[in-house]
């Protein structure tokens, strides 16, 4: 959505674990609100349901995506390699909604699109513009989108969803139909507790010929969970997915495929920040200021970008996934080169966001948890609150010296419980903590509770910030950034 680079893309040799490669999106390119330089931003906006396939015949990789906030146009970015770089391609001028791409058989491209009137569009040989459209389904009572576009054997399907409990599929007999339409689930039970039901995504086979549908669940505040399970075929070439014996989505399944190659897969890992580049798990809110912010031997360096008191205003911002259930983000920071009026820290980073930091006024540092930083849905995703201070730090309880001339690292921790409560009433606590040692933890102020709403669709991150509040200048080093399972 609103992160930069965006739509990331992810490997796996299994389709269980999956490891991050890089970004589709390697800027958001869709307009002046993505870059929060102005009276703007694009919170909720940017990249939405868009798609990502692979084109034999020529060797690349195609991403395309609808940006309703970008003119209401259908952007393409290729690329010869999934890591990068990738290129922008120029836009298609219309919005190919929650599109997805077939590559036929005869090298001819589709993209299949729309909600409750669904069409197909024929792209250009090179598959930069449509040459042909129309549309080949109409519901007139069920809202359907999320379309993903396939040639199984003889037959076309266009696999949609009904958000957010069903999930359903189109087939004929060629890519313009005529289509008949047929429910894949209507409201399965979940295989985690307190989430939606699983819908959307996409269908995948191996190379043993089985078939795996890959859906994702409403799990906040955790966010989108991704879940995956089989798919078998009837006589008539209709998908019906492997439940459990309730007729549920079952919880464990045989693994899709056995294979000793891996992946960096999610999970515990330490980032010192020696690579040349940021590495894919990260990405910033908004577009960055490229110039504010370098990688080199001490780590990396955040100069300030924004004057400003609103952190969601603040650029260069950095932010990460928190992994659930439970899990803690700790920082390593170097505060040496902070100038008076610059506020710097991590958060727990949201609609509804906390953070623990310092601020700088003259040459002494306070340390803060600030708690209630607010986004408002009703004021169109603008701030309505910079939040309140619920602890300072005092100097009979943490020596800030050292941290204010250089000499000493800060540790700055958030432990998020992001276990899913959807649905439910939420039970989701974050503790702000801070070290002088690593090792040695103290909680500063009471615990931020995570609210479940998923209005804001992305899920919780934990963030890295440093932003002015009088003048640029100062920087902070982050020399560190550990991300841990919590019991």
């Amino acid at each position: 959505m609103h992160y930069s680079p965006g739509a990331p893309v992810l490997k796996s040799y299994n389709l269980v674990d999956w490891g991050y490669v890089g970004h589709s999106v390697p800027e958001l390119i869709f307009g002046e609100e993505y870059y929060l330089n102005g009276s703007t931003s694009a919170y909720v906006g940017g990249i939405w349901a868009s798609s990502l396939k692979y084109r034999e015949s020529n060797g690349l990789f195609y991403w395309y995506g609808c940006i309703q906030s970008g003119g209401m146009k259908t952007w393409i970015f290729t690329a010869s390699d999934p890591a990068g770089p990738w290129i922008a391609q120029p836009p298609i001028e219309e919005c190919f909604y929650d599109l997805g791409v077939l590559v036929d058989d005869d090298d001819t491209m589709y993209v299949a699109y729309g909600r409750y009137n669904i069409s197909v569009a024929q792209l250009s040989p090179d598959g930069l513009q449509p040459v042909r459209n129309e549309v080949v389904w109409v519901d007139p009572v069920r809202y359907l989108e999320g379309a993903r576009f396939y040639h199984i054997g003889s037959s076309y399907y266009i696999w949609l969803t009904k958000p957010a409990d069903g999930q359903h599929v189109l087939k004929a007999d060629n890519p313009w139909g005529p289509y008949t339409n047929r429910t894949v689930l209507d409201r399965m039970a979940s295989p985690i507790p307190n989430s939606g039901t699983p819908h959307q995504g996409g269908i995948v086979d191996t190379p043993d010929g089985d078939w795996w549908y890959m859906s994702f669940l409403d799990a906040y505040p955790s966010g989108r969970i991704p879940v995956l399970a089989p798919l078998t075929w009837d006589e008539e070439g209709w998908p019906q997915i492997v439940t459990d014996e309730a007729g549920g989505w079952g919880k464990t399944y045989p693994m899709p495929i056995e294979t000793e190659k891996k992946v960096k897969a999610a999970g515990a890992y330490t980032d010192n920040f020696y690579s040349p580049v940021l590495s894919a798990e990260w990405a910033f809110n908004h577009n960055p200021d490229n110039s504010a912010w370098e990688l080199d031997p001490d780590g990396l360096t955040l100069h300030t970008a924004t004057i400003t008191n609103d952190l969601y205003r603040a650029r260069n911002t950095l932010a990460h996934r928190i992994q659930g259930p439970k899990s803690s983000g700790t920082f390593r920071l170097n505060l040496g080169n902070m100038a008076d009026g610059d506020v710097s820290g991590v958060s727990i980073f949201r609609d509804e966001s906390a953070y623990i930091g310092f601020r700088k006024e003259g040459g002494t540092l306070k340390l803060v948890a600030v708690h209630d930083l607010i986004l408002s849905e009703s004021s169109g995703w603008q701030t309505t609150s910079n939040g309140t201070i619920v602890a300072t730090a005092t100097e009979s309880e943490v020596d800030l010296s050292g941290v204010a001339d250089g000499s000493v690292d800060i540790y700055l921790r958030i432990v998020a419980d992001v276990h899913p409560t959807f649905g439910v009433e939420a039970d989701n606590p974050s503790q702000l903590l801070y070290s002088l040692d690593g090792e040695n933890f103290t909680q500063l102020g009471p615990d931020y509770p995570l609210h479940n709403r998923w209005q804001f669709f992305l899920a919780f991150r934990f963030a890295v910030f440093n932003y002015a509040t009088k003048s640029l200048g100062g920087s902070v080093v982050v020399k560190e950034f550990a991300l841990d399972s919590v019991n």
